[in-house]
């Protein structure tokens, strides 16, 4: 199977969640069990993080961060992740690979998403 930009990046995220030390490491990477998705049945949408994890009890959500034309989507997924992940304890990780990094600070700034954003 050749490995697609987005599977290459998610390989990377699993192994930082992994080295930084977070348990319970679910994916929608084809070897891990997939995350609990989120249904927005008013827009009826579904929002699946890409990972989540916990550490010391808490839930994190992680997402890889890329450019995207139409911004409406990521932009709700993303407010969705940050309000669950402040009910739940946690934090949401947006980790941006090389490139992508200015189009994520950019949302995050502009938006009410409260996420701590890493280069990957």
């Amino acid at each position: 199977m050749i490995a697609t930009e987005f599977d290459t990046q998610l390989e990377k995220a699993l192994e930082w969640a992994g080295k930084k030390g977070f348990k319970e490491i679910k994916s929608v990477h084809e070897d891990h069990e997939k995350p609990f998705s989120y249904t927005n049945k008013e827009k009826d949408t579904v929002f699946t993080p890409h990972i989540t994890a916990s550490k010391d009890g808490r839930k994190t959500f992680i997402e890889i961060a890329t450019k995207v034309e139409d911004t409406v989507e990521i932009i709700s997924k993303w407010r969705l992740l940050s309000t669950m992940a402040e009910i739940k304890g946690g934090k949401l990780y947006l980790l941006a690979p090389r490139g992508h990094k200015s189009f994520t600070d950019g949302i995050v700034d502009k938006y009410p998403i409260t996420a701590t954003v890493l280069s990957i």
